[in-house]
């Protein structure tokens, strides 16, 4: 079976985008193939300097992937920080990726040219390492990436390549995939961007936490525009193409046959928002139920931890074996 790798930083809140462009297909994917899912708590640090906040994000972010629908029976959910592995491989393929190839990444400098003013923490330079051992210890056959990870993973392909050339066929060696479609959820004052949890406003953002109130209240502020015309049309309308959109993943049809039935933008607008807020009600309940039970929570991810820390371990240990370490045993 196919084993597939998907991984999510604890940074920020869940979002509609994260859930409908991606996770909605986390929990579709787990019966299609051998899923593994981590929450890359390690990643986070390269952006967080306050103590408790890593851990607790962690916590949140677990309940959030259970409650949308990850089942720890089938999918493999675990906490990088768990697995020592990856810290320990991720040495490794420090010392087989070039100065050069880090160099070349474009996310670095997108994210060090934004900081500029700021510290920039080592970890961003280094980071396409320690996400190459993520990727390599768990003999992952695919990553589903968009066009802006793609990078990371042909860097992935490079320094397996290089490993198994110069110490004998030790690494699977991953390739992208486009994901699934998911929806294409923009920001609801700004529908010309994509929904993200790292903007500085939030009042286009839906939190998949957000109650009923304040998802009514940022869907009526939602941009349209000054026609009347209910029509799905992305470049001519993308404010009202948007709510269509939402409207459509949320109730299980298309943006075009929404549009039929809508000839107002305000009934849209509340058909959207309540669309969405009946989606949410069960993830909602589901997650504050395991947050309420943190050992039920912690169990739940023990199994994973243990699963991806069986796999890891021989990963490592083979990696170990072909460079030639002194065994311990």
């Amino acid at each position: 079976m196919t084993r597939v790798l998907s991984c999510i930083q604890p940074t920020g809140e869940v979002h509609l985008g994260n859930y409908l462009g991606a996770l909605r297909n986390w929990v579709s994917g787990q019966h299609k193939a051998d899923v593994f899912h981590g929450i890359v708590d390690l990643h986070a640090l390269t952006v967080t300097e306050e103590p408790g906040v890593i851990g607790r994000n962690t916590l949140q972010l677990a309940a959030v992937l259970f409650a949308v629908g990850l089942d720890p029976d089938v999918a493999t959910v675990f906490v990088q920080s768990h697995v020592p592995e990856h810290s320990q491989l991720g040495w490794i393929m420090e010392c087989t990726v070039s100065f050069g190839e880090l160099s070349r990444m474009t996310q670095f400098k997108d994210k060090s040219a934004k900081r500029e003013a700021e510290f920039v923490s080592a970890g961003l330079f280094t980071y396409p390492a320690l996400q190459a051992a993520d990727i390599l210890l768990y003999d992952a056959n695919e990553v589903p990436v968009g066009d802006d990870q793609r990078q990371h993973i042909e860097i992935t392909r490079d320094i397996a390549m290089r490993f198994n050339h110069r110490f004998g066929e030790t690494f699977v060696i991953p390739k992208s995939v486009t994901p699934p479609s998911g929806a294409r959820i923009m920001d609801l004052l700004n529908p010309t961007s994509k929904m993200s949890k790292s903007g500085d406003e939030d009042t286009g953002v839906i939190y998949l936490l957000d109650d009923p109130a304040k998802i009514e209240k940022k869907f009526k502020r939602a941009v349209t525009d000054s026609e009347t015309e209910v029509v799905f049309d992305r470049e001519r309308k993308p404010g009202v193409s948007n709510l269509l959109e939402i409207l459509a993943a949320a109730t299980g049809t298309t943006p075009q046959k929404a549009a039929e039935t809508y000839t107002r933008y305000g009934d849209l607008k509340a058909a959207s928002a309540q669309a969405v807020i009946a989606m949410l009600e069960p993830i909602q309940a589901r997650y504050f139920e395991l947050l309420n039970d943190q050992g039920e929570l912690m169990r739940l991810l023990h199994k994973g931890n243990g699963r991806a820390k069986e796999v890891a371990s021989k990963t490592l240990s083979r990696a170990q074996k072909a460079i030639g370490f002194l065994s311990a045993e």
